[in-house]
């Protein structure tokens, strides 16, 4: 009797796996729907900027063609004024010469032959002086419009230039607030690559846990050279297979969980000691430090990482993390390090 009571028991236990694989897909899925929504934004977002620019540029150049234009016409009206300044001078020197004329003829006498000459004279003087003076009160009269004509003109230019201002001032809040939108959905983005490097990075620490060869230095992962390289030889070692293997894993598992629109890459460097190497295969450190970063690279694209997700660089010796001239210094320098950082 005590064997179906058991058997009872467990029928009645609940399994509750399945919602909770339920539940974890629909936020799946509001993850992938929110990131798409995000992309989109940022894609209106460049788009909208781009259109600013280019209508930022366009008014920039008006007010450019604007301002010279205004300074061509304002060169004009002071070139127009002085003009009609030296004819004013000249037509009241005209009048006054002949307001004199005037006054002689009629002091003049008309009794002799003399005095009539003189008169005759006189008075050819006052009619060419007074055709002078209609003539420059023309040209005055003339200049006179010209300048009103300028002013107007001068008056439009003016507003058509606070106008642009106007709009060239609106056009840079805009952009700044554009700028400001764009710069925070590029901190967010950074945000989400810092929470992945770290998820990524403490999956390696589990993995390499108890390895003294392996070590985290800063936001890096550095694996000492001996560990996947004889000396003085680029190839991959036997010994140093699993760590890469281990590494390709984690890699493989994190390409599937980062969003595709994160722009990442593990950045791969080579690093050797300052003792200098040089034959025909390796003519320097430089050499050797990028054909090892280099052979990393290629394992790791046979395990199955995406080529374009990996950086391969070699520093030589010129970026030593120990400066000291021991034994234990120059192995410290000779490294691979590993890098998740922005594409």
């Amino acid at each position: 009797m005590a064997i179906p009571s058991t058997r009872s028991r467990r029928s009645q236990v609940i399994n509750y796996w399945p919602g909770f694989v339920d539940a974890l897909s629909s936020l799946l899925l509001v993850i992938i729907f929110l990131l798409s929504l995000f992309m989109l934004a940022q894609f209106f977002l460049n788009q909208e900027i781009l259109g600013k620019d280019t209508a930022m540029s366009r008014l920039n150049s008006q007010i450019a063609e604007l301002t010279e234009l205004l300074q061509l016409e304002r060169a004009n009206s002071s070139d127009l004024e002085s003009t009609i300044a030296t004819l004013t001078a000249t037509l009241s020197t005209t009048q006054g010469e002949r307001d004199g004329l005037a006054a002689q003829l009629a002091g003049a006498g008309a009794g002799s032959g003399e005095k009539d000459a003189r008169i005759a004279g006189l008075e050819a003087d006052l009619q060419a002086e007074q055709d002078l003076s209609r003539d420059a009160a023309a040209q005055v009269a003339l200049l006179n419009q010209q300048l009103a004509a300028l002013r107007t003109q001068i008056a439009a230019l003016e507003q058509a230039l606070d106008a642009s201002e106007a709009r060239d001032a609106a056009s840079r809040t805009q952009i700044a607030d554009l700028g400001r939108r764009l710069n925070l959905a590029l901190a967010q983005r950074v945000q989400e690559l810092n929470r992945y490097r770290s998820d990524f990075f403490g999956r390696l620490r589990q993995i390499l846990e108890g390895r003294a060869d392996v070590q985290v230095v800063g936001d890096r992962f550095v694996f000492q050279s001996e560990v996947l390289f004889e000396p003085g030889v680029a190839d991959v070692s036997a010994e140093g297979l699993p760590g890469l293997e281990a590494l390709a894993e984690a890699i493989l598992q994190l390409e599937q969980e980062i969003p595709p629109e994160i722009d990442w890459v593990l950045r791969i460097d080579g690093h050797t000691d300052k003792r200098p190497i040089s034959n025909l295969q390796f003519p320097s450190n430089w050499e050797l430090s990028a054909a090892r970063a280099i052979s990393v690279a290629k394992y790791l694209v046979q395990r199955g990482v995406a080529p374009n997700r990996l950086v391969a660089a070699g520093f030589g010796e010129f970026a030593p993390i120990d400066p000291g001239d021991t034994e234990e210094a120059y192995r410290r320098n000779r490294r691979i390090e590993f890098k998740l950082t922005e594409g």
